[in-house]
């Protein structure tokens, strides 16, 4: 399974994350949010990375106009959307961008099953806040296009290899505090993830 390493705030938690063998890392441009970075902050991070490291926008309740100018601005390479966009917004977008799936209910995985997207808990405020979905709705489904996230860290991760996700995103699961990582609890995520 492919790791993202998401709240990314200092270069050391973007290199660390790195070094562990993390395939991608969210920025977190929602103001509202503890993890919050400004575009500009993100890419005096982003620029001293290595290469072949996906660099991910998440955004909530913007428009495309300012989904597009983000990413360009910070030099991420993906768009994460946490909301419920209209197509509009989609067909405005000139940067690569992966729905996110608040699911409430089994059925809610099954949402655009055609392409890739990441699911996580539905919570009121955006982002799991660490809540876990119940595994039991993945188990007859396909999961190599889905990238899991909400309630994940070192200690369940591996139980989810079973499944053929393509992926997992964790935040809250592998931090000392909001926007902190725990370097080891990083690297232990990642070793368990694959």
């Amino acid at each position: 399974m492919r790791a993202k390493i998401c709240g990314i705030t200092s270069y050391k938690d973007a290199i660390d994350a790195i070094d562990a063998g993390a395939d991608a890392l969210g920025f977190v441009f929602y103001e509202k949010s503890p993890r919050y970075i400004s575009p500009i902050d993100a890419k005096k991070i982003i620029l001293k990375l290595p290469p072949f490291v996906e660099k991910v926008g998440l955004f909530v309740n913007v428009d495309a106009q300012i989904i597009n100018s983000y990413i360009q601005e910070s030099g991420c390479t993906l768009a994460q959307l946490h909301f419920e966009a209209s197509e509009a917004v989609y067909e405005q977008l000139f940067v690569p961008h992966i729905k996110v799936v608040r699911a409430k209910e089994a059925n809610d995985i099954l949402k655009y099953s055609n392409e890739y997207r990441l699911i996580d808990a539905y919570c009121e405020a955006y982002g799991g806040a660490g809540k876990r979905l119940n595994i039991e709705w993945f188990k007859d489904a396909d999961c190599s296009k889905m990238i899991l996230a909400g309630g994940l860290d070192a200690h369940n991760v591996s139980s989810l290899k079973e499944y053929g996700f393509y992926g997992v995103d964790v935040s809250s699961g592998v931090e000392i505090s909001h926007g902190k990582k725990d370097r080891q609890k990083v690297k232990d995520f990642i070793n368990n993830a694959k």
